[in-house]
């Protein structure tokens, strides 16, 4: 056979074996050195961002002009799933989801060619195209500038023209995204009664400005042998150039700029604002980390880097970081790799108590680092990264590889403990034929296990991306424990054990003491234990049936975000006043707080379209010894007390990777996320109105938020054409008009040195301070005459939406919910049928529950699927092995018992069956389908071997000789998932359900492999024609004297 060639080659290159079992770890040693580490895996899905911008569109004309026809000409591009997009005052974000596995570059480019095929037909002035490739966990580092005496607009001009384009450069750095401050610009203020007094017409001064701020090149001029390059310059490089730029000739003289205006420096009409500790306005830059890129390196890079800018930044300013995901990183996988550092300390000691030999428990134990190494080297080969979910997978694999190491370590010493001496070639023969006669087995079950974890790789969405990465890690792990199991560790133990000593050490004889007699009793009694089973059973479906379902247990990522809203016409100013009001109240009430960084409205690169009513506060921590508290709970329920005496606004607390994967792949932000399809704004408003109603009164829910597509007040501006007309004026002029007033309109850029700075014609402030003022907007027609704007157009306030969400192109909805004290599941099929007993949805009206209920219905849906699927092919993997159904389903007999376990567990400790649970018993179906056949296969050699005279002579015999490796095998994986149960940290939350129905379920399964296995066995276990078979044998009294030795 392939195995026994396998195994002989190893004995017989034993240096050629140890030289590469030293390559392996020093591969390994160096591909972890190398390999990406982050707090989470690459949960992004094939994501397209399309960014928009229009000056002055209101929503529903962005979404007509802009949003639908970008969506329409995308529709088509093969792959894609679905289509996402927000729609605001004068910006627009288009998400377009791809299939799984589809190349990022490729859905990039399908997209921006269809993108160009349709940018002739938007608005002119729209402006956009791509987003940087980014993903929920893009937000690397957080900072903004402390010192110095800075004003808002000196600190914009700091990030924007020396931070932002030093660290663009870096390796990992997609973009540096910027809020708050005033982005400088060079504003020229028009006089309306100059202009009129002159005939100057805003379209006029707009041009002329346009015309005279450009250098050009018109070729080569030869001067004798030499030749010149001609360049010409006319570009505009202060504002006294501005001033001097003629806009008109008339015969009186020239009309210049500032003759009809007023040039000074300004700032961009803001969409956002940024306040720190209530003290003031700041500026926030986000360094966003490209997919794929190494986050600690990116972070450490761009530390770097601003230790370099430190001397050119202004006397006494400083670069302050307020959300450094390095520190996320290095807690949660310090959290992993210290469970698995005390895993190892326990399973050593556990190999020496139950080997009672130090030089197997040495063999043994060398298989944990080369299996781990050999892991590392290849998921750097793969493309992991090491997080707490792939190093979580490792952990959980941790028994099973020792395991591997365990059947062949203690078969080898099995055979030497009866010898008294052993030369090295006996030792190497004796290994070799220990190593074959487990190999099929060792095969067989990693077969199984690998098998057990195929469904988390069919997992869709969120948790696919969240556990393919733990089931690749466990499947690497257990080829690399086989691997080595039938190579090196026969090598080692040829080496390293010597004959004699004792079979079995203290331990594993007290516990033989106390099995044996209890296996005895079983036998004899089968029916009372078939009855404690029985109770035992249905006491596990009771209490499962009382187990509440969830998705995921919320990670605690150490930076609290509450999310603020208020009225959706709150002006800029005044939601800077009220964030600073709130901050000051959070950190007067809660020491606890050091800092805190709040940011309102929508983002410079557009990926991030809120509105001035959404606020988001980063908080900063003082250290957890210096808490009045150290719990988070508390410290979650000081800050709503804080807040619920703010009156006029809704919160709900967050952190950031939970809050951006949300945004990003649900949508919306929430445990429960309810979106209602229709048309109608105001209906969408009035049905998601209700539907929050309800579920505000439904046990559990909390921060329930109907996001408001309505609520904005408009001035609209309705053009009178025949007034206008009569005065030389059409729609386009007073429009031009409205935008240079209000918003203001570009006419070119200003290059000082790298510093680009716009230049804008805006009016004065006065024109924007009211709805009156505002009528009485000036208007010159082309005669020279000076209107108000009331004089050719209608104007009239009305409400209008704030934004306008879409899903495949069709509007809707969004009511959030968080759920606290019960299960997700438990709770949405409440509110479900709450909303329809007392909610009335029109036709054409629909809803859907999504949020995390939505990932957890889905992963639920999958496994349901795919785990019976799985389980069909070990029963025909078992049926290969035995040639037996009634032995395989004997076999199979082994997961329910495990099943009691696990229940168990989650009931006392009072945790709910979420996906992580899941994955738990999922690892518990391999592991005890394992130790059923570890058991059973022995049997079988005995009665095979004709070693026992009966079938209970042979169960009796196989289980007391299989009890230390199945005992072992559940301890091991046991004590390495125990660290899970007390450990603190990120990452711990999630991990803690799967170690709690590992173990339980192990308990169970082991008490019953070991007790009920041998009387399924004994009573069903083999045919009417080997009892015969073995009756007339023990008749005949040739029963072989191997029997004795057997023991």
């Amino acid at each position: 056979m392939m195995l026994d060639a396998i195994i002989r080659l190893s004995l017989r290159q034993k240096l050629l074996m140890l030289l590469a079992a030293l390559a392996l770890a020093a591969w390994g040693a160096n591909a972890f050195r190398k390999l990406p580490i982050d707090a989470f895996p690459d949960v992004a899905p094939v994501q397209v961002l399309i960014a928009m911008r229009a000056p002055g569109l209101t929503p529903e004309e962005l979404e007509s002009r802009v949003t639908a026809p970008i969506e329409i000409a995308v529709r088509g591009v093969p792959n894609l799933v679905n289509i996402r997009s927000t729609t605001r005052y004068s910006t627009a974000l288009m998400t377009f989801e791809f299939a799984e596995g589809v190349d990022i570059y490729w859905a990039r480019a399908q997209v921006n060619e269809r993108l160009a095929g349709v940018m002739d037909q938007l608005p002119p002035g729209a402006t956009g195209g791509l987003a940087p490739i980014v993903t929920p966990l893009a937000d690397v580092l957080m900072f903004t500038i402390v010192g110095g005496n800075l004003t808002p607009t000196e600190q914009r001009s700091l990030v924007d023209w020396t931070i932002r384009p030093a660290l663009r450069g870096l390796k990992g750095v997609a973009d540096v995204n910027v809020v708050g401050g005033f982005a400088r610009t060079f504003e020229v203020a028009p006089s309306p009664a100059a202009m009129a007094a002159r005939g100057i017409t805003v379209g006029m001064l707009t041009q002329a400005l346009a015309n005279n701020n450009r250098n050009d090149g018109a070729g080569r001029v030869e001067a004798g042998e030499e030749v010149l390059l001609v360049r010409g310059e006319g570009r505009l490089r202060s504002i006294d150039d501005i001033g001097s730029v003629v806009v008109a000739s008339r015969p009186t003289g020239v009309v210049r700029v500032s003759d009809v205006a007023t040039v000074r420096n300004g700032s961009l009409a803001r969409n956002g604002v940024v306040t720190r500790n209530g003290e003031g306005e700041a500026v926030w830059g986000v360094v966003l980390g490209l997919r794929g890129a190494d986050a600690r390196t990116v972070v450490d890079g761009v530390k770097d880097r601003f230790k370099e800018l430190a001397p050119q930044l202004p006397a006494g300013a400083t670069i302050s970081i307020f959300y450094d995901r390095s520190d996320l990183i290095g807690h949660a996988v310090w959290t992993v790799e210290k469970v698995l550092l005390e895993a190892i300390a326990l399973v050593v000691v556990l190999l020496l108590m139950f080997l009672g030999n130090l030089r197997a428990a040495v063999v043994v134990s060398l298989m944990l680092p080369l299996a781990a190494l050999a892991t590392f080297g290849i998921m750097r080969w793969w493309g992991l990264s090491a997080n707490i979910m792939s190093l979580g997978g490792l952990a959980i694999a941790i028994g099973l590889l020792v395991d591997f190491a365990v059947v062949v370590v203690e078969n080898v010493e099995h055979r030497l403990v009866h010898m008294a001496k052993a030369d090295f070639a006996t030792r190497t023969k004796l290994t070799f034929e220990a190593a074959r006669e487990v190999a099929q087995p060792l095969v067989s079950g990693a077969a199984i296990i690998i098998m057990v974890f195929l469904p988390l790789l069919s997992l869709e969405g969120l948790e696919g991306r969240l556990f393919a990465p733990v089931a690749l890690t466990i499947a690497f792990a257990l080829t690399s424990a086989l691997i080595l199991a039938l190579t090196v560790i026969p090598v080692l133990s040829a080496l390293i054990l010597r004959a004699g000593g004792s079979d079995e050490p203290w331990l594993v004889r007290k516990l033989s003491a106390f099995y044996e007699p209890l296996l005895e009793r079983a036998l004899l009694k089968p029916r009372v234990v078939g009855v404690a089973v029985a109770i035992a059973f249905v006491a596990t479906v009771a209490a499962g049936s009382t187990i509440g379902q969830t998705f995921m247990p919320v990670m605690d990522e150490g930076t609290p975000v509450i999310t603020v809203r208020t009225q959706p016409t709150v002006g800029i100013e005044t939601t800077a006043d009220i964030n600073m009001r709130i901050q000051r109240q959070i950190m007067e009430a809660v020491p606890e707080v050091s800092q805190i960084m709040a940011r309102a409205g929508s983002d410079e690169l557009g990926i991030d379209p809120v509105g001035l009513n959404e606020t988001d506060m980063f908080l900063t921590l003082k250290p957890k010894d210096q808490w009045r508290a150290p719990s988070h709970d508390w410290l979650e329920g000081e800050l709503r007390k804080a807040l619920d005496v703010i009156p006029g606004i809704s919160f709900a607390l967050s952190q950031p990777i939970d809050m951006r994967v949300q945004e990003m792949i649900i949508g919306a932000r929430g445990d429960v996320v309810v979106k209602v399809f229709g048309h109608d704004i105001d209906e969408l408003n009035r049905i998601a109105g209700d539907i929050a109603g309800v579920m505000r009164k439904i046990k559990g829910s909390q921060d329930v938020f109907a996001l408001k597509n309505d609520g904005m007040r408009y001035l609209t501006v309705q053009v009178d054409r025949l007034a206008a007309g009569r005065v030389g004026l059409n729609a386009a002029d007073i429009q031009e008009a409205l935008r240079v007033w209000v918003d203001g309109q570009q006419a070119g850029i200003l290059i000082e040195g790298q510093v680009r700075t716009p230049l804008v014609v805006r009016g004065e402030p006065t024109a924007r301070k009211s709805a009156v003022d505002f009528a009485r907007v000036p208007i010159v027609t082309p005669d020279g005459k000076v209107l108000e704007l009331s004089q050719v157009a209608r104007i009239q306030a009305e409400d209008g939406p704030v934004q306008v969400i879409r899903e495949q192109t069709q509007r809707f909805g969004t009511i959030l919910s968080n759920v606290v004290d019960r299960d997700l599941v438990g709770f949405v099929d409440e509110a479900k049928a709450a909303v329809a007993r007392d909610v009335k949805m029109p036709a054409g009206y629909t809803l859907e529950w999504g949020g995390q209920f939505q990932n957890q219905q889905r992963a639920a849906a999958r496994l349901a699927i795919v785990v019976p699927l799985a389980l069909g092919l070990i029963f025909l993997l078992l049926y290969m092995s035995f040639g037996s159904i009634r032995q395989s389903v004997l076999v199979f007999c082994n997961v329910p018992f495990a099943a009691i376990g696990g229940v168990l567990g989650l009931k006392l400790s009072r945790e709910f069956l979420s996906v992580p649970a899941s994955v738990g018993f999922i690892a518990l179906i391999g592991i005890a389908v394992l130790n059923g056949v570890v058991l059973i296969s022995y049997i079988n050699k005995l009665i095979d071997e004709g070693a026992a005279a009966s079938v209970r002579q042979a169960v009796q015999d196989g289980a007391r000789r299989r009890m230390r490796p199945v005992v072992l095998t559940a301890l091991i994986a046991s004590l390495g998932l125990v660290p899970f149960l007390f450990a603190e940290g990120p990452g711990s939350e999630i991990q803690r359900p799967l170690a709690i129905v590992v173990i339980g379920g192990l308990i169970s399964a082991t008490i019953l492999t070991l007790v009920l296995l041998p009387i399924l066995y004994d009573r069903f276990g083999v045919s009417a024609e080997v009892r015969a078979r073995l009756a007339k044998t023990e008749a005949q009294g040739v029963a072989p004297q191997r029997a004795a030795a057997a023991h």
